[in-house]
């Protein structure tokens, strides 16, 4: 476990996947690299899926050798939504965890994996058996997790139902991801809860997408209902391009830092690293 009672995870690799120009591996991975030095506990650095599907994610095999892995205790997290992407990924020892983004909407996992649930759900098994042979750990995101924009039927027990399934499964992590934006600091308290005193021997964590104007009221949310696993991306930048809305980002690791901080959380990072990597960042999102 990380010595922090909260795990940041950092998602340059959700923040950039969308960006219409392609960023240099260099500059990628000297911003990775800053990164892996501010003391986060997981750094979600790229991704292992079609290069047709998200072209910026191509190189991620080279920034991963371009990694300085010497002086940080940070863990790398590679996101895979297909058997091939599981398999390219486990050969890279570095890497100790991957990413499924298994969708509680049929529409969105076809969208998002082109892919039923059905088949993603044995992917994900297939996957859970590959990380134990492998020495990696699954971490699965229940995508759409707070309802989506298809008409799909979503509620609560939707929810509790595939996390239940996903559990019993083997997975020791679950995200809850809401892919569009449309969790509310209501949905947050009714659902967080319940997961994390039902599933006990699992990592609850949580992924949101938010305007900038709602981020705050989603984090203390989250913050009330107990979760310790906070996915961020530097600045808010980033979203799914699969469900793409300009003004749907990630949430701001700096207010999840600031908000953190402000309750007197110990999170033991380096500011002066983190302040360095806010400036690169403008010649990466400009």
């Amino acid at each position: 476990m990380s010595q922090n009672k909260f795990k940041l995870v950092e998602c340059p690799r959700d923040a950039m996947q969308g960006l219409h120009d392609f960023v240099p591996t260099e500059l990628k991975s000297g911003y990775l690299n800053l990164l892996l030095q501010v003391g986060f506990d997981t750094l979600d650095f790229g991704s292992f899926v079609s290069p047709k599907a998200i072209p910026q994610m191509a190189d991620t095999a080279e920034v991963l050798a371009k990694l300085d892995l010497s002086n940080t205790k940070t863990k790398l997290l590679a996101i895979v939504a297909n058997l091939r992407g599981v398999e390219a990924a486990i050969k890279h020892q570095e890497i100790n965890y991957l990413g499924f983004p298994f969708s509680i909407s049929e529409t969105f996992q076809q969208r998002n994996t082109n892919s039923s649930i059905a088949q993603s759900l044995s992917t994900v098994e297939e996957m859970l058996s590959l990380c134990i042979k492998n020495n990696k750990e699954a971490v699965v995101y229940l995508s759409m997790g707070f309802g989506n924009p298809y008409g799909d039927e979503w509620n609560y027990e939707i929810v509790e139902q595939w996390a239940d399934v996903l559990v019993s499964k083997g997975v020791k992590i679950l995200s809850l991801a809401d892919t569009v934006g449309v969790s509310t600091p209501e949905k947050i308290e009714n659902i967080l809860p319940r997961l994390i005193s039902r599933f006990t021997h699992a990592e609850i964590g949580i992924h949101l997408h938010s305007t900038p104007d709602e981020r705050f009221e989603k984090i203390e949310a989250a913050y009330r209902s107990g979760v310790k696993r906070i996915d961020s991306a530097l600045k808010g930048f980033g979203g799914c391009p699969m469900a793409a809305d300009d003004l749907t980002g990630n949430i701001a690791t700096e207010d999840v830092i600031g908000f953190l901080n402000a309750k007197g959380e110990q999170l033991n990072l380096n500011m002066d690293k983190w302040n360095e990597a806010m400036v690169l960042s403008e010649k990466i999102f400009g």
